[in-house]
């Protein structure tokens, strides 16, 4: 039998409520879906549970309709699901879309995923030294020209966000070079984790210098080599990796000292 659980509403900065100023800033509708998907990413809602629709009515002071849409758009995320005698439950996390950026923003809200960012260092590890052999082998003018504005603005980014940005575009690019449809949807499954993994090794200030790492493949892809390609980008993923590694240290030594 699921447990019966009862959300809270999230918390504001001082500790309270969300007040109606509070949920006007983000909507009634994105309010509630935050709160309970925050809290089933969290496992506060765990595996199983079964979420009491009418007592979210009443904690947040919301109709039920509201509380049924923002259920709708957790279970489009896989998160929840409703049926008949059952209600609705919390979905086993087996069937959560896992590369939704909200699925993934919830689960790095309450500190580094690190269990995330060491799968995604292993399917960019599979993925990305197969993409550069073929990329050099099929670029066009077009390809590279994308390649190398990225590249450009890799130099010209004066700061984290503009950085992440052109760091997603140089690694779209280099998908699309590949001419390969299914790889090229793969940037799906890169781009919103690599977005939130070079957002916490920016803000961590202690990363190399990625402009070398991203011009050696730039220049191999460029020249035609396959073998040179591959080369440079696992050298790449490995200065990437040692990004990951520095900035998960500094955050738990400034979670240690606070």
């Amino acid at each position: 039998m699921s447990e019966r659980a009862r959300v809270e509403p999230a918390s504001e900065p001082d500790g309270g409520s969300p007040t109606r100023a509070s949920r006007r800033r983000r909507g009634l509708h994105g309010e509630v879906v935050e709160i309970i998907g925050h809290r089933i990413v969290s496992g506060e809602l765990p595996e199983g549970a079964t979420i009491n629709v009418n007592a979210l009515e009443e904690e947040l002071d919301i109709s039920l309709t509201a509380v049924r849409e923002a259920l709708k758009v957790l279970g489009a995320k896989g998160l929840v699901d409703a049926r008949q005698k059952r209600g609705t439950f919390v979905q086993p996390r087996a069937n959560w879309h896992l590369l939704d950026a909200d699925v993934i923003r919830w689960r790095f809200a309450d500190g580094v995923d690190h269990r995330f960012l060491a799968q995604l260092d292993e399917v960019r590890e599979i993925i990305e030294p197969a993409a550069a052999r073929l990329a050099a082998e099929r670029r066009t003018d077009a390809d590279l020209e994308r390649l190398e504005r990225a590249l450009n603005a890799m130099v010209a980014a004066d700061g984290p966000e503009p950085a992440v940005s052109a760091d997603l575009a140089f690694h779209r690019a280099l998908l699309v070079a590949t001419h390969n449809e299914l790889l090229e949807q793969m940037e799906i499954v890169l781009e919103v984790g690599l977005a939130r993994r070079d957002q916490i090794v920016h803000a961590a200030g202690h990363i190399d210098d990625a402009i070398p790492s991203h011009a050696a493949v730039l220049s191999a892809v460029r020249d035609g080599s396959p073998a040179a390609a591959e080369r440079a980008v696992r050298d790449l993923l490995n200065k990437a990796q040692a990004d990951s590694q520095r900035a998960a240290a500094s955050r738990r030594h400034g979670e240690g000292t606070a």
